[in-house]
């Protein structure tokens, strides 16, 4: 996929129980690139160059549970993809959880929730 660079975005850094899963979802289905494989237990992903836009890791345990509804954490973050085709072929091999036509609500492996949105 061609990601155009990322505009007034930093990183994120999500807790994940299987690091070749989380792999196979943020390179194979998303196509962000892995820049660093830190051992066995974190990846760092980008799109356009960017050192890392998203970091998973295992650091709170390899196998480890999402976090119940209702505790504190991250409840999702949006990815801007380049355009509806690319927003379609996602929800096409995702399963969406919500599908509103504008956007997506997909989850990894893991149960980290991203709303994915196709740019203007």
């Amino acid at each position: 996929m061609a990601w155009r660079k990322a505009h007034a975005w930093g990183h994120v850094h999500l807790h994940v129980a299987d690091i070749a899963a989380a792999e196979a979802f943020y390179r194979g289905v998303l196509g962000f690139d892995i820049t660093l494989r830190y051992g066995h237990s974190a990846t760092f992903l980008s799109a356009g160059g960017y050192h890392h836009h998203i970091a998973v890791n295992t650091w709170a345990g390899a196998g480890a549970k999402p976090n119940p509804d209702g505790a504190l954490g991250l409840k999702e973050f949006t990815v801007v993809v380049p355009d509806a085709s690319e927003l379609r072929r996602i929800a096409a091999i995702t399963s969406p959880v919500e599908d509103n036509g504008g956007d997506i609500l997909v989850r990894d492996p893991s149960g980290n929730a991203l709303r994915i949105r196709a740019g203007a």
